[in-house]
């Protein structure tokens, strides 16, 4: 027989199973309304004061079928599912991406270096409009608590359309996490903004030399580099993770499909005629700001629509130090206004001095449209007060395409007769009776509790 400090061995192994599995399996879905929910658990970013973990991360848990996505908010948790500060870990961005894999091919999960070029692996970027860069579907950073991703109805992003997966290929998902570790750091606002001195960084993680005038930026906090942290600094290792909440309806007919577009105050084009968009940039401080009172930097550039379409959601992506960004339609007019939202405390989700949230736009239906190759220009403010490296100016906006001709569709009113109703209704009943009971006796089963909302 086992002795007692054998079983108690066993019993802890088997906790510790049981909890890993839960922080990587599936969640239970929540539905209301129709609406469907899921929390989950990246896998985990382990950090110590001063790192930097920039991974991609293949084939995360997403939900399966013909679906329209309503909503994707994301943060990062301890491994008590705690959130975390920014003023100890930063999250300069997560990014949610779309890609088809080859069947049969031996599945590539977690940390790995598959690049975008493989024979194997088919990236399904968004619509635009920068030609390379830029391909995800949802994405943020520090604001990520307070920015809302909700999608109105009728619309939706439509995922899982096996009509447009090519032959021989599924489709999954993956994330790109970059996230800095600043506990204890000589200067947390600089590693935040990725200065090359603070990371004692020469070369590129392709080892290539970096240019001489290139101060900050991605190209200093890549993947395993290290900011300057205080002396004396105990180097405690810890696991975090990205808590991300997809919320969604199954396909129909009902569903109005929006395009996502992320425009970038970098891009080239309106010099170029190619949409070279170059993500980051500096601000250098203003040497006549105390003189004018006016601590403005601003950036412009100008892209086109391809398509005819109405205009349903609109956000600006800043980091610290922006004071907002604005779409601009060919005649001036203003498209949307996206401003950042600055923490004032310790707490998370109001860290003092960082961005926790931006403005969004939610238009009237049918009120904003943008014409095929309209020029629009994209006007990013940031304060020149003191320099910043490594600064973003995005803007996505979600777009009906006007092609569709959807508005009878959108305000056609529902004749589904209401009997129908009433065997719906009882069947959700039925349905949340089975969830709950299901709930329960996973509980009891299995010592653990889901993380679905």
């Amino acid at each position: 027989m086992m002795s007692l400090a054998t079983r108690g061995l066993a019993f802890s192994l088997a906790i510790a199973l049981l909890v890993i599995c839960a922080r990587i399996s599936e969640a239970l879905v929540t539905i209301e309304n129709g609406l469907k929910t899921m929390v989950y658990l990246s896998p985990k970013i382990t950090q110590h004061p001063g790192s930097v973990s920039n991974k991609f991360y293949y084939d995360v848990e997403f939900p399966k079928g013909h679906i329209a996505i309503k909503s994707f908010n994301a943060e990062v948790v301890d491994e008590a599912g705690d959130p975390v500060s920014l003023q100890e870990t930063y999250l300069h961005h997560w990014v949610a991406l779309r890609y088809y894999y080859r069947k049969g091919v031996k599945n590539v999960k977690y940390n790995a270096n598959l690049g975008f070029q493989q024979a194997d692996f088919i990236l399904a970027g968004n619509d635009g409009i920068c030609d390379h860069g830029l391909p995800q579907f949802f994405g943020l950073g520090s604001e990520t608590r307070k920015t809302s991703t909700d999608i109105p109805d009728p619309y939706g992003i439509e995922v899982g359309n096996p009509l447009k997966v090519p032959s021989g290929y599924e489709e999954r998902w993956m994330f790109n996490i970059h996230a800095i570790d600043t506990r204890g750091a000589v200067d947390a606002m600089g590693c935040t903004e990725c200065r090359c001195d603070l990371y004692n960084v020469t070369v590129d993680k392709y080892g290539r030399p970096l240019e001489p005038n290139y101060v900050g930026g991605l190209y200093c906090c890549y993947d395993g580099t290290q900011c300057k942290v205080k002396n004396g600094i105990e180097s405690v290792e810890r696991n975090l993770y990205l808590k991300y909440t997809v919320k969604w309806v199954d396909w129909s007919d009902s569903i109005v499909p929006v395009k996502v577009y992320i425009f970038d105050v970098t891009d080239t084009w309106q010099h170029t005629g190619i949409h070279d968009c170059h993500i980051e940039y500096d601000i250098e401080q203003s040497t006549t700001g105390v003189a004018t009172n006016d601590f403005t930097s601003t950036r412009s550039s100008r892209g086109v629509l391809p398509i005819d379409g109405d205009v349903v959601y609109g956000v600006a992506h800043q980091h610290s130090g922006g004071i907002g960004s604005t779409l601009y339609g060919e005649d001036g007019r203003v498209i949307c206004a996206s401003k950042p939202i600055y923490g004032q405390g310790n707490s998370a989700g109001d860290e003092a001095g960082y961005i926790v949230g931006m403005s969004t736009c939610y238009p009237k239906p049918g009120s904003v449209r943008i014409v095929k190759g309209e020029a629009l220009t994209l006007e990013s403010n940031y304060s020149s007060e003191k320099s910043h490296t490594g600064v973003m100016g995005l803007f996505y906006i979600l777009v009906a395409d006007a092609s569709l001709n959807l508005n009878k569709q959108i305000h056609e009113e529902s004749k589904v007769p209401i009997f129908f109703w009433g065997f719906a209704v009882f069947g959700l009943a039925i349905c949340a009776a089975v969830l709950v009971a299901y709930r329960r006796k996973k509980q009891h089963e299995d010592g653990y509790l889901s993380i679905a909302t």
